[in-house]
């Protein structure tokens, strides 16, 4: 199948806008929490190198078709898409640097973010266009849009009233992952592989080819620990405030 000639300059140019995003949201956050420049630059050091470094990979290996899927052949793209989420997920649970960092950045921030979430509009014009089929581009495009739009939305609730919209911030949290977990699946039942059930007339073949495929195995994983790092922040910042809730409870 022919790549739209269009479509490289989007998801290339989107996937780093994506990244300066959230590279300079951090330096922001790290800076308005105080952070001593030399701390707050190594931190950003840090994580411009892992990410960058992340992304180039992700394009090498889209580039050599490593990703490319065939019936005949077991797939590789779900290593792309669960090694990074493994590894950061399991950063996230462990790591006190780490957690010191998602302690810094505000939960608007982390939940307005995925705005960028509405760049998967780009499913439904490529189904629009017979690239790709609608199994696989309607759930997968409309899950990813609703989520973008809904992000600054449930971003300024809680900005307004953190108490109050917690669980907004779950249930918009979970519903990201479900969106997620929906298009990864209907993306592997739809692709030609020995998996493959559905889609034979219009496999989904662009998915697993550069540029398309920097969506699955660089932006999922991103959004999936963006949404876990969200999740894991609004725990923590409950479980303080019971503990202080506590405190003063026992002072009086």
């Amino acid at each position: 199948m022919i790549v739209p000639t269009y479509l490289p300059y989007y998801v290339v140019a989107g996937s780093m806008s994506v990244m300066a995003t959230i590279l300079f949201g951090l330096s922001s956050a790290l800076r308005n929490d105080g952070w001593v420049a030399h701390e707050r630059a190594a931190a950003v050091r840090v994580a411009t190198i892992i990410i960058i470094g992340w992304f180039l990979l992700a394009i090498t290996l889209a580039s050599i078709d490593a990703y490319r899927g065939t019936a005949e052949h077991i797939p590789t793209i779900q290593y792309g898409i669960f090694i990074p989420i493994l590894i950061g997920g399991y950063s996230i649970w462990r790591s006190p640097r780490l957690a010191r960092i998602i302690n810094a950045v505000p939960q608007p921030w982390l939940i307005g973010v995925q705005l960028y979430r509405a760049l998967g509009a780009i499913f439904l014009v490529l189904y629009a266009t017979g690239k790709l089929p609608g199994l696989f581009a309607w759930p997968a495009g409309l899950g990813d849009v609703l989520v973008g739009v809904l992000a600054p939305v449930i971003a300024i609730a809680y900005a307004r009233a953190p108490h109050k919209n917690a669980d907004l911030v779950s249930t918009w949290n979970l519903f990201g992952l479900a969106d997620l977990v929906s298009a990864v699946t209907m993306g592997l039942l739809t692709s030609p592989s020995p998996f493959q059930l559905f889609a034979f007339d219009l496999p989904n073949e662009l998915v697993s080819r550069f540029p398309l495929v920097l969506i699955p195995v660089f932006l999922v994983p991103v959004s999936v620990l963006l949404h876990l790092a969200s999740l894991t922040k609004l725990h923590r910042d409950g479980l303080r405030e019971n503990t202080c809730h506590e405190i003063s409870q026992a002072s009086v």
